[in-house]
């Protein structure tokens, strides 16, 4: 990354109309969140993989959200970083913005973000399995078997399992600003989780300039017009700042 592509994507993000902005887990573990994937992901030698399915939960609630429970309580201790703020002070001074966000932390509305879509879900929200009522729930921990208040189903959390479908009005949103955007950013994703991998060719195909941020090469790093190498708690700042 060079001083002259660093400057190029600044005025690019100081002239835009319209931005678009899509996280993946890099931005979150610039505030201590792990992946809960891969190595990182293990838990009592049962991979994420193997708990976050709609069949895992249906052989074993209890266990599935006690790992769930897990998650929360290590998520409530970590906070916002400037990336996050960043992002939600751009959305603040620019109209036409959305965030798309693979992440289920909550920390992009903890930050102030409010025209987001979070495509995974949110582990604040359970959903229950009876009724399909959808409810904010910070409490920490959660009854292993927790109940819904309207109907007393079984609640699980609202996240989208392997093997589950994104949300379709969702995802039509997500469409529409990949569309419109004049920039799109892609912040802290590896590029490789479909339909989000995706993303960056549909705003390309549309016209839009893209700006990836990462400090590492991902499989999105030739199709973009600019890689920036580095964490996103560094570098995000700086690249939306739109003042000299």
């Amino acid at each position: 990354m060079s001083p002259e592509e660093l400057s190029e994507a600044r005025s690019r993000v100081a002239t835009a109309q319209a931005i678009t902005i899509l996280t993946g887990a890099g931005i979150s573990a610039d505030s201590g969140v792990p992946t809960f994937r891969g190595a990182d992901g293990l838990w009592r030698n049962y991979r994420a993989e193997d708990l976050a399915t709609p069949e895992a939960f249906q052989r074993d609630p209890r266990l599935v959200w006690e790992w769930y429970n897990w998650r929360r309580e290590l998520i409530a201790t970590k906070r916002p970083n400037p990336a996050h703020h960043a992002v939600a002070a751009l959305e603040a001074r620019l109209p036409d913005f959305w965030l798309i966000t693979q992440n289920v932390d909550g920390l992009h509305r903890a930050a102030g973000s409010h025209k987001l879509s979070e495509i995974h879900g949110n582990i604040w929200m359970v959903r229950c399995t009876a009724c399909g009522t959808v409810a904010e729930n910070h409490q920490i921990p959660l009854p292993l078997l927790p109940s819904c208040d309207r109907c007393r189903g079984l609640l699980r959390p609202h996240i989208v399992w392997f093997g589950e479908s994104l949300d379709q009005e969702d995802l039509a949103r997500c469409a529409k600003a990949l569309q419109d955007c004049d920039v799109l950013i892609v912040i802290g994703t590896s590029g490789v989780v479909y339909p989000a991998a995706g993303f960056a060719s549909v705003a390309k195909e549309a016209g839009a300039f893209v700006i990836e941020v990462n400090p590492d090469p991902t499989p999105q790093s030739d199709l973009v017009d600019i890689a920036l190498r580095g964490h996103a708690k560094d570098l995000v700042p700086n690249l939306l700042e739109t003042g000299e």
